[in-house]
């Protein structure tokens, strides 16, 4: 971590910069400092992990002990060294290691892949250190970015990160149409301006498209051209435009993920065309905007009807990725449960938690007055939602772990392990949950370009990412939280917690997580400090 005055001197500098800019639109970012020497070991010529219980990440059950071989940052053997309940055969295991984890009664899983994220911003939390650090310290090895922040600084971390010259996890660096330096005087105005901006942004080392509801002849020539380039695509199908552009329509021009519901409903209506909005409606009034949308739960026929199974069988039939993102809404249904939670006092920024705080400039901050009736109809939204993921996932569809972190009272890596207790919710088995964090995020991250895997999964042959975990995770997902999971000491008679994940390894290199949160617990009581709130939220 870089010094606290230059962190202070930073800060204030993008601060003043970002005064007016509290929907971070296009956050401006402190880039993340060099990586230090004393943080992450390796990688290693010779790294073995020895006798832990493995989750491989593509449905299978947990297997162990296994020793899992890692040289430099490959994984070259995972091999099983005996059975539970009886003693290890010492002659069958692995030898000449240059270190050694010794992971006995532990689990190894892979790194955990958010598929919806975003860096920070410059009013909230504008060190990228600290989404970092808190992704690391939650075992997420690997992020896209929708986008990270703008595309200089974006696809500058992107490289950093895959020199490892900074703790951060992988970035995918995805970007909104027209977004670049040399487009900030230009429009995308007419198909031939949609791919001549997909050719720049290909050229500058994009990874794929952050999309909205365009137009059609627009949204066409964004996704052809990202195709004959290999670039992916994801969209966010805002309520302004998707009534000329709903799920089913961008499924059909090639769009490869649709993140959180927007357009999804709206695909199904049994009576409708467009949503029936009050006659005082007003968009850029967040509550109306997020108050609103849940009352689409009624709005369809629901599970098994005729166009639900249809828009499946489509989806399906596209290979189509969802990408619900369940977590970032959650508070719509318990908005004093997601404001209390238990990271907030010790891990969340001063500056974050204003951004958060009820008011009508940052965007998710929209709680003026937040109804029962508001969180019934929102927990309506939610089952019906969740019953359309599980059934897509059930049918061999892609479900991914997303979590669009940094708004409505989601924190940066906690969100992402909500992202995992609520596909449980939905339906979905804890192998399968880890299955979407894992392996099927590599798949959509890879498709695009037509490329194998290169993470994702434990295997020989792929890339070293995956975490070391003192607890079952598939017993409880609470285990994964930086704060632990709750549980009584039957021995003293009083609660304790699980001190979360142990160890996060990515690209060979391991990271002690528990130092990773410890540094960003000193950055959070650093910035209280120098405020002068030394207490909690």
């Amino acid at each position: 971590m870089k010094s606290s005055y230059k962190r202070v001197i930073a800060l204030v500098v993008i601060l003043l910069a970002g005064v007016a800019a509290a929907q971070d639109d296009v956050p401006k970012m402190i880039a993340a400092p060099d990586r230090g020497a004393d943080e992450g070991g390796g990688p290693y010529g010779r790294l073995i992990i020895r006798g832990a219980t493995l989750i491989d990440g593509t449905g299978a059950p947990p297997m162990g002990p296994v020793d899992i071989v890692i040289e430099n940052n490959r994984i070259v053997d995972v091999k099983s060294v005996g059975y539970p309940g009886l003693p290890i055969d010492e002659d069958k295991r692995p030898t000449d290691a240059i270190r050694e984890i010794d992971a006995h009664g532990q689990y190894v899983m892979p790194g955990i892949i958010d598929m919806h994220t975003h860096t920070g911003g410059s009013s909230k939390a504008p060190e990228a250190e600290y989404s970092y650090k808190l992704w690391m310290g939650h075992g997420i090895t690997t992020v896209r970015g929708v986008p990270s922040s703008d595309n200089e600084f974006s696809l500058s971390e992107k490289g950093r990160s895959e020199r490892n010259e900074i703790v951060a996890p992988r970035i995918f660096s995805y970007h909104r149409p027209g977004s670049g330096e040399e487009y900030k005087d230009r429009k995308i105005l007419t198909p031939d301006d949609a791919r001549e901006w997909v050719r720049y942004i290909a050229a500058k080392g994009a990874d794929g498209l952050k999309l909205g509801s365009y137009r059609p002849a627009i949204m066409e020539a964004l996704l052809d051209e990202a195709k004959k380039h290999g670039l992916g695509s994801t969209a966010h199908l805002s309520q302004m435009g998707v009534a000329q552009m709903n799920a089913q329509d961008s499924a059909r021009l090639g769009l490869g993920t649709l993140t959180h519901y927007y357009g999804l409903f709206e695909a199904m209506y049994e009576n409708n065309d467009v949503q029936p909005w009050p006659v005082d409606m007003n968009y850029n009034n967040e509550q109306h905007r997020f108050g609103q949308v849940a009352r689409q739960w009624k709005l369809i026929a629901g599970q098994g009807s005729e166009k639900w199974n249809e828009l499946l069988d489509e989806f399906k039939a596209l290979d189509f990725t969802l990408d619900p993102t369940f977590s970032i809404y959650s508070a719509g249904r318990d908005v004093m449960r997601v404001r209390n939670a238990d990271w907030h006092k010790e891990y969340t920024l001063p500056t974050q938690w204003d951004f958060f705080t009820p008011n009508r400039e940052s965007h998710g901050a929209y709680w003026f007055y937040w109804t029962t009736e508001d969180e019934v109809a929102w927990k309506n939204f939610y089952r019906v939602w969740m019953q359309f993921v599980n059934d897509y996932k059930n049918m061999g569809g892609r479900v991914t772990v997303g979590s669009d972190s940094g708004f409505i009272y989601q924190l940066y890596g906690f969100g992402t392990i909500l992202e995992l207790e609520m596909l449980q919710e939905a339906g979905f088995h804890p192998l399968e949950v880890v299955r979407s964090a894992t392996m099927y995020g590599a798949e959509a991250l890879f498709n695009p370009k037509g490329e194998d895997i290169q993470f994702g999964v434990i295997r020989p042959g792929l890339l070293a990412d995956l975490i070391i975990v003192n607890e079952n995770p598939l017993e409880n997902f609470k285990v994964l939280y930086g704060t632990g999971a709750v549980r009584l000491n039957d021995e003293t008679g009083q609660p304790e917690r699980t001190v979360g994940i142990r160890y996060t390894i990515k690209d060979g290199i391991v990271y002690d997580a528990e130092q990773l949160r410890a540094d960003v617990r000193k950055m959070v009581a650093e910035q209280k400090a120098e405020r002068g709130e030394l207490k909690g939220y």
